[in-house]
């Protein structure tokens, strides 16, 4: 009997991380052969070239899809998708998958997921149904949901939500997130080892900083960046309590103005030599033990509300990227403002604040299973071509 042909698309080193585990089940099963399709920042220099952390983790990349101009211009990122969508058609015609497993909300997936429905191959989406007002990704993870045949939500909520666009119950499920159903059974490097990796001394303290452009707000990705630097020199930097904490920042994604907030970054880290740490990407294994050790997570990325709340770590989310997505109790929302990000700094760095996050901290995206759900739901699904949905009306 023929194995059932499973095609991950890859794009970011966030994404594979969450997907790095479910890929581990499927390449395990005698009764699936695993395709993967890496594309964009993975296959960039500039962000690092983390195809390779693919390949060292022993999986086997069937086939590249470049598509990252160097521009991260709106002409530039609609360029990009246009590259990708290209290279999609060349890759889905050769590979034949029989399901296409595509996570989030980023430009290259809607490409990926639009040319999956030319072809007429089933797409399994996770992490539908979610609300991210400040970033046009929002938009994009709407529309992969009405391209998509199966969906695997991170909580009920969005599962319902998914089910309200007309999706049928039925291939709706509420599965959690893979990204803290994997970080269950991770065992943190030592705090040694991370220090090791990155060449530098991090002590007991510091702090892990992402900070993307607000997509949806064009124009305000360098004030906000600058506001959030200025609030850090008011405070790690400068203020007497916080003399011994360090600053660890991972680099911005390939959006829209995503290399100025990257050179802006860069450039105070370069002033903060020694108290502060720009790395282009840090990997799955040393970015979860950066999350272990950290003292908080500050920024504007999903990770600070998905998968930091599982450490007991305090996050400050700073401004509307991920306004209207569900967060638990580590979370601390601010304006993009300086005086409230300075404020939320000291707030989670208190000690009642992180004390309080280290023993009642809830993450809302954990649901025991969720990988063993989705590999068994792919498991049983049917091979087939142009599978017709239907539009599900709900009971008024």
């Amino acid at each position: 009997m023929d194995k059932k042909k499973i095609c991950v698309v890859t794009g970011t080193r966030a994404d594979y991380g969450i997907l790095s585990g479910l890929m581990r089940l499927i390449d395990q099963d005698p009764a699936m052969k695993l395709q993967i399709v890496a594309t964009n920042m993975h296959l960039s220099p500039e962000y690092g070239m983390t195809v390779d952390e693919i390949e060292k983790d022993g999986f086997r990349v069937d086939r590249r899809v470049e598509m990252l101009l160097s521009s991260d211009t709106p002409t530039g990122t609609v360029k990009s998708m246009g590259l990708a969508s290209i290279g999609f058609a060349d890759a889905f015609e050769q590979l034949a998958p029989d399901i296409i497993v595509i996570l989030g909300d980023r430009y290259e997936m809607l490409a990926a997921a639009s040319a999956a429905l030319i072809f007429g191959i089933p797409v399994a989406h996770l992490h539908g149904g979610e609300i991210t007002e400040g970033a046009y990704d929002d938009a994009i993870r709407h529309a992969i949901t009405k391209l998509s045949y199966y969906h695997f939500t991170s909580t009920e909520e969005y599962r319902r939500r998914v089910i309200a666009m007309g999706e049928e119950p039925w291939r709706v499920f509420y599965a959690g997130s893979p990204a803290v159903d994997a970080i269950s059974r991770f065992a943190p490097m030592p705090l040694a080892d991370l220090e090791g990796s990155l060449g530098v001394k991090l002590d007991d303290d510091f702090l892990l900083v992402t900070f993307h452009p607000v997509t949806m707000q064009p124009g305000e990705g360098e004030r906000q960046t600058r506001a959030l630097l200025a609030a850090l020199d008011e405070t790690v930097m400068k203020d007497a309590d916080y003399t011994k904490i360090k600053v660890l920042f991972t680099m911005p994604n390939s959006d829209t103005d995503g290399r100025s907030v990257a050179r802006i970054i860069r450039e105070w880290c370069d002033r903060n030599a020694g108290r502060a740490l720009a790395v282009t990407s840090l990997g799955r294994d040393r970015y979860y033990s950066a999350l272990a050790h950290c003292a908080a997570v500050v920024g504007n990325s999903s990770s600070g509300l998905i998968e930091a709340p599982s450490f007991g770590v305090p996050t400050l989310d700073i401004g509307d990227r991920q306004k209207g997505r569900a967060s638990g109790n580590t979370v601390t929302h601010c304006t993009a403002e300086e005086n409230a990000i300075a404020s939320g700094l000291r707030h989670v760095l208190s000690e009642d604040t992180r004390n309080q996050c280290r023993l009642s901290g809830v993450n809302p995206y954990h649901r025991p299973g969720t990988l063993e759900l989705i590999h068994r739901v792919l498991a049983e699904a049917k091979p087939a071509r142009h599978i017709a949905k239907r539009f599900y009306d709900q009971e008024r």
